[in-house]
């Protein structure tokens, strides 16, 4: 086995990032935006608008270990789109599911808005993951 190649998972990863930022912005920034800014405002949070620069950062650096789960799975189970797949899978369960699981019961926002936020994941997280793959090659 060969050594996971830092360049291209950096690479890779903020092409994923990016795919993660446009669907973010499209889904909570313009479809859920009002939804989402009820939510923050009857917790007594600042608008959204305060978070975007922690959130940009935040989805380049799912992006890097998006790939780099990849990269590290890709020997046993070969390159391609299905390999990343399975990444961006593994990554939804421990990011998305898990999280759900974990706050959902204690309603900080509400169950719809967090069943939306782990479904949306459910398919952007494997299609980023798929993205920035391509970006990805062994030395």
């Amino acid at each position: 086995m060969g050594r996971i190649n830092l360049k291209g998972v950096i690479v890779g990863g903020l092409v994923a990032g990016l795919v993660l930022n446009v669907f973010d912005y499209f889904f909570w920034g313009v479809l859920f935006a009002k939804d989402f800014a009820a939510a923050l405002q009857a917790l007594n949070r600042p608008p959204a608008d305060q978070y975007i620069p922690i959130w940009i950062a935040l989805d380049f650096l799912y992006g890097i270990a998006l790939v780099y789960l990849y990269a590290a799975i890709r020997p046993r189970f070969g390159a391609g789109p299905g390999t990343a797949v399975h990444a961006g899978l593994i990554a939804w369960v421990l990011i998305g599911l898990l999280h759900l699981i974990g706050e959902g019961p204690m309603q900080l926002f509400p169950m719809r808005l967090m069943v939306i936020g782990t479904l949306v994941g459910l398919v952007i997280i494997p299609l980023a993951t798929v993205a920035g793959a391509k970006f990805y090659r062994e030395p």
